[in-house]
């Protein structure tokens, strides 16, 4: 029998939205504990990941959101309309029901100080090269 699940050799395939979108790219890093890393990943997996946090990320307008890790080291792209404003879809996500419960979840695994913000912990990446025309 073929596998035909994407990984991290054959690559992951992309949606087309059939709109111009654009991308964040964002950066965070874990605390330095495999059972704690194993621990958080397995509360992002298909099974474990709170239903309510997903169809608030897509309620304010995200198409997609996709987290790797390395290490302890995680990059997370997201990819959205391109008339998306993030200042504004971020307040709006933090209002939504148990947003605040799962940032309380999470925070334990994340190298960062208790109580700070989902933006404060997640970082901006800025591009420094693509294939230019």
């Amino acid at each position: 029998m073929i596998d035909n699940r994407p990984t991290m050799k054959t690559g992951y395939p992309m949606t087309d939205y059939h709109q111009p979108t654009k991308r964040y790219c964002q950066t965070l890093e874990l605390v330095d504990d495999k059972d704690s890393i194993e621990k958080y990943k397995s509360l992002h997996s298909a099974q474990n990941h709170w239903k309510e946090i997903r169809d608030g990320i897509r309620a304010v307008g995200i198409l997609e959101m996709e987290i790797y890790i390395l290490g302890t080291h995680l990059f997370m792209i997201v990819e959205v309309p391109v008339d998306f404003d993030w200042d504004e879809a971020m307040e709006k996500l933090a209002s939504l029901p148990r947003q605040k419960e799962w940032e309380n979840t999470v925070e334990v695994f994340q190298a960062c100080r208790p109580g700070s913000t989902s933006s404060q912990k997640w970082q901006m990446m800025e591009r420094i090269f693509y294939l230019y025309e």
